[in-house]
């Protein structure tokens, strides 16, 4: 297990406004939440650069001055030249005294410039000797902090772009050696979020952040705002003690899980937290959890089968579903595999049809991954009778021929014979895949699987995405009078079956 450093990691709030006066206003939004403040002195306008000097006196919290190279993510584009005498005018003294200077300023590796770094020795300002690689992973962490030490008043930062999800666990476990706390390791982009909501894990200073309103304007860097990182995550009360929970998927580009889990941690006084593991594959998502003591995690497309295959143990729904959502790792360290989205499917399904059974209803469920076969299980014990629709007609047969049900390939066209399996199977139409995730356009060949089929008005539509609320063949089918449904309810209910399994307390 990974040990913390001495101090918790500070929380920074990443400005890029053009103006410092834009920058104050987000600096008063965010202010409780938040204990530095980086200027961005880059993404000012060329006037405003100017004032700079100005800045740490009026915002009120500890500053870092950065003026950053293109390629090294930024925006300043006038030179070398131009850059440094930028940053020789801040640190210049001035007729008042200089009452206020910046607390850190952020040189690059291969930036010295002596009478500049003299001049933030002299002032009290703390150099962060930064490297940052925006297109590579960097995996000899160690020696690499070691070569951008220079004096006792640096602080090293390493910053780089994964590749995978196992460039991420090599930073916890290069982490892990270190006896210290004075450095920054981030993992860039989404494949990094678990190096922001556990900075302390690393042994961080601090951890950046960027407010929600310009978050667009370094989306590269894959920050976080300031409030999901204290309100969801409750990035101040991860400890050394704190167990760690996920949630794992590819592309996981949208969750709520970490706002249900984290909530139920709050409520019940547990030292815990729930985080997105973005992994490609399952194997690097269980490399990564073995790695840093995750001790349970909820799993999603694309890998609730794979997951079987390393787990030591799994209840007998999984085995016969043949899919996981839920793995718990025991006192003996030793990984048991769950299936909570059937029965929360079911409960969902039912709670929204008012039905207590199946029987005589005749059902579609498009798709045959992980959560299809749930979704077949719990259709067979409500007694319901049903056809699976997929891509790959030869996947469909084998979760068709479990439970006797009927199959067929997606309609692919107006005339396909699918559709008349499909209107054979239309009380309930089931949507268990990806398509139309994150989409709120119109409903189109790429983000509606059933988009040939055309909607009576009298069936009942489900789709277990939840993001957007309303998917396009959601929208499709309310458009011709039918009953729709999200999958938030099923994920509410498969996540309160989760929160006992990981924590024994009832949500």
């Amino acid at each position: 297990m990974i040990e913390l450093g001495m101090e918790h990691p500070k929380i920074c709030l990443t400005l890029t406004g053009r103006t410092l006066e834009e920058d104050l206003e987000i600096l008063d939004k965010y202010r409780k939440y938040i204990d530095i403040a980086e200027l961005r002195a880059d993404f000012l306008s060329e006037d405003e650069r100017l004032y700079v000097k100005r800045f740490p006196q009026i915002a009120g919290v500890p500053c870092i001055l950065t003026i950053r190279r293109v390629e090294d993510g930024g925006q300043f584009k006038e030179g070398e030249a131009s850059r440094t005498m930028l940053f020789a005018r801040v640190l210049a003294l001035t007729e008042d005294g200089n009452p206020k200077n910046f607390d850190y300023i952020d040189f690059e590796e291969d930036f010295h410039i002596p009478c500049l770094q003299d001049a933030a020795v002299a002032f009290g300002t703390k150099v962060i000797r930064s490297f940052h690689d925006m297109q590579n992973p960097v995996r000899n962490i160690r020696e690499k902090l070691d070569s951008l030490k220079q004096t006792g008043f640096e602080i090293p930062k390493i910053a780089f772009m994964p590749h995978t999800l196992d460039d991420v666990t090599n930073l916890f476990e290069e982490a892990e050696k270190l006896d210290d706390d004075n450095h920054i390791l981030v993992a860039m982009g989404p494949l990094g979020v678990p190096s922001r909501i556990l900075s302390a894990k690393l042994k961080n200073f601090l951890t950046f952040t960027s407010p929600a309103e310009t978050n667009s304007k370094v989306s590269n860097l894959g920050h976080m705002d300031p409030i999901t990182l204290n309100e969801i995550y409750h990035f101040k009360s991860i400890d050394k003690d704190s167990s760690i929970y996920g949630i794992t998927g590819w592309p996981l580009a949208a969750t709520s899980s970490p706002q249900l889990h984290n909530a139920g941690f709050e409520e019940h006084h547990l030292n815990a937290v729930y985080i997105p593991v973005r992994a490609e594959t399952f194997e690097q998502a269980f490399h990564f959890a073995n790695s840093i003591g995750i001790k349970g995690m909820s799993v999603t497309v694309p890998h609730k089968e794979a997951v079987m295959e390393r787990v030591f143990y799994s209840e007998d729904k999984v085995d016969t579903i043949g899919a996981s959502n839920t793995i718990v790792r025991g006192n003996d360290g030793m990984w048991k595999a769950y299936n909570t989205d059937a029965s929360g499917f079911a409960r969902s399904l039912m709670e929204f049809t008012g039905l207590t059974t199946l029987a005589g209803k005749k059902v579609s469920i498009i798709g045959a991954g992980g959560a299809a076969k749930a979704v077949a299980f719990a259709i067979k014990k409500l007694h319901g009778k049903a056809c699976i629709f997929n891509r790959t007609v030869s996947k469909a047969k084998d979760l068709a021929e479990k439970y006797g049900f009927e199959y067929a390939g997606l309609p692919t066209d107006p005339s396909d014979d699918s559709l008349k399996l499909a209107r054979k199977y239309n009380n309930i139409i089931i949507q268990t895949t990806s398509k139309g995730m994150g989409c709120r356009g119109p409903s189109t060949v790429e983000n509606d699987p059933w988009f040939y089929y055309k909607f009576t008005g009298k069936e009942i539509v489900f789709d277990i995405i939840y993001v957007p609320e309303t998917t396009p063949i959601m929208s499709r089918a309310l458009e011709a009078g039918c009953r729709i449904c999200n999958g938030y309810d099923m994920l509410c209910y498969q996540g309160y079956e989760q929160f006992e399994l990981f924590t024994g307390k009832k949500y």
